[in-house]
């Protein structure tokens, strides 16, 4: 059996496997799974097209508890928008350890602006070098959906148990992927998940951002349109598809978070 923490070089753990600690959202209240299942029904049509701000009015309104926004870093629309719409809602940040230098300082920025939003910082069972010793080196390159399970998705799921629903800043304009995306959906654990910028356009994006002077992450001025992990992510030619330099090095189009 492989000891999971010590894994000798040539003989590594099997990435299929995710290494033993928490991974998986805690089941909501029956009560409330129904309550979020019955306001789908109700009001994903209305707010499918909807503007921002009303989207997140109703989410304030009408979520049956705690929920929370997360942020790649990419952008401080969201925070900027739950500041004005959703005083109580928590900021959730995937800290992957992977990260460009640039994404970290925008999330101590958030943290610094945002004072009344608790910011989460998720991590993975493993740390980055226990991983490659555990895996073997570079498994963002090697198994990449592996490596988006534990650095991103099982942390999520983890993370995402105190709330009934979560925020995304999923955008139809990020890609033939995404085209079709609802503003109002469930998760598979029957959350809620909200994305009220899914209208926006990357243009639209920047010119709020500079429009009101949020934090804005330098990157996406230098030819990177969407921004995942320093490992995985390249930039892309004018025209292309904003989200082509991700994984470019393989045909993975998406880290598990919404699929």
């Amino acid at each position: 059996m492989i000891n999971l923490l010590s894994g000798p070089s040539g003989n590594f753990a099997d990435p299929a496997v995710s290494p033993e600690g928490p991974r998986e959202t805690e089941p909501l209240a029956p009560e409330i799974r129904e309550r979020n299942e019955q306001l789908v029904d109700a009001y994903a049509s209305e707010l499918y097209d909807a503007p921002a701000d009303a989207i997140l009015e109703w989410a304030h309104g009408n979520a049956p508890g705690p929920l929370v926004v997360t942020l790649s870093m990419e952008n401080t629309v969201l925070a900027e928008l739950a500041e004005r719409h959703l005083p109580d809602a928590d900021f959730l940040f995937l800290d992957t350890e992977y990260h460009f230098p640039e994404t970290l300082n925008v999330a101590d920025e958030v943290e610094n602006r945002y004072p009344a939003h608790t910011l989460v910082r998720t991590k993975a069972v493993l740390s980055r070098e226990e991983q490659d010793r555990t895996y073997g080196p570079n498994l963002y390159r090697s198994h990449p959906e592996a490596c988006c399970r534990m650095r991103k998705v099982e942390p999520l799921a983890v993370h995402m148990s105190p709330y009934v629903g979560w925020i995304t800043g999923l955008r139809r304009a990020d890609g033939p992927t995404r085209a079709n995306a609802p503003a109002l959906s469930l998760d598979a654990t029957g959350r809620l998940k909200i994305s009220p910028l899914v209208t926006w356009s990357l243009e639209e994006t920047d010119e709020f951002e500079e429009s009101h002077n949020l934090i804005i992450h330098p990157l996406t001025r230098q030819g990177y349109p969407s921004i995942g992990c320093a490992t995985c992510t390249m930039p892309v030619a004018e025209g292309e598809d904003p989200r082509a330099g991700r994984w470019a090095f393989s045909a993975k189009t998406e880290c598990g978070l919404h699929e």
